[in-house]
């Protein structure tokens, strides 16, 4: 499903924004959930509003970090926000998603209806994408397998993009309001309820319409990214941008021969 997106105001493709299509947290923070008209998925996502939201520089990334026509593992697709332009760049994607209502919006993309941490597609692809911040789950177990999903789906030879808010967000991270395209933002009832971690909600509204969106994520710093990747085989191979928001990682094997190792 996709994250809460949008806020705050962008600065360019190399921006962080705030957005977790967040996982139950360790008892701590808050607890995800979601309100709004039409249909909300498990972890208070609306489809309607999803269905509305653009990408926000996301696809660029990609395929500036990727091989021309890659095959692309999208974990955590939606109502494909980012799926659509990737089709359109030319990349052939496999969409994945727990709400087949979501997924149900996407068009040119072949869908698979599963949890993240339980997918086992028996094949492997050149990319695999893990957007939309999941990595900054508060859930440092669904976190791994998240991650291990990602090592078990890409192959040898290929690459995993992960999203992950810049670690100064989570000092700098206040509330306000934006407008843009027609979509207002609002960040509210921000709390910090442990160390490293914020929790907030979003707000969105379209003309009348409004849905809120609760979530806790927790920080990652280049230290405990590179960890996390290194417990299920991956290393980073780059910081694709200047706030290190996107990362591209490979397998063990193949960092060790390009002269990358896990901390």
């Amino acid at each position: 499903m996709g994250p809460p997106v949008g806020y705050p105001p962008r600065r360019g493709p190399r921006q962080r924004r705030v957005g977790v299509r967040h996982a139950r947290p360790n008892g701590t923070g808050r607890q995800p959930n979601g309100t709004g008209p039409g249909a909300i998925t498990p972890d208070g996502c609306s489809v309607e509003l999803y269905s509305l939201l653009p990408p926000m520089g996301e696809p660029e990334v990609v395929q500036a970090a990727v091989p021309a026509h890659a095959s692309i593992l999208e974990l955590g697709a939606g109502a494909g926000r980012v799926t659509h332009r990737l089709v359109e760049l030319g990349h052939p994607v496999v969409a994945v998603d727990e709400s087949a209502e979501m997924l149900a919006r996407i068009r040119g993309a072949e869908t698979v209806v599963a949890r993240i941490q339980e997918l086992r597609l028996g094949r492997r692809f050149e990319v695999v994408l893990l957007g939309s911040f999941l990595v900054n789950t508060a859930d440092r177990e669904l976190r791994r397998r998240f991650l291990a999903a990602c090592r078990e789906h890409v192959r040898d030879d290929g690459c995993v993009l992960v999203q992950r808010h810049e670690p100064a967000w989570f000092e700098a991270a206040a509330e306000g309001t934006r407008t843009t395209g027609g979509i207002t933002f609002r960040l509210r009832d921000l709390e910090r309820p442990g160390p490293g971690l914020v929790a907030a909600t979003v707000e969105y509204q379209v003309g009348e319409r409004v849905w809120t969106q609760s979530f806790t994520a927790e920080r990652l710093d280049d230290e405990l990214l590179e960890a996390a990747l290194g417990e299920v085989g991956l290393v980073v191979d780059a910081y694709l941008t200047a706030d290190g928001s996107w990362v591209r990682a490979v397998p063990a094997s193949r960092g060790r021969a390009l002269g990358r190792s896990p901390r």
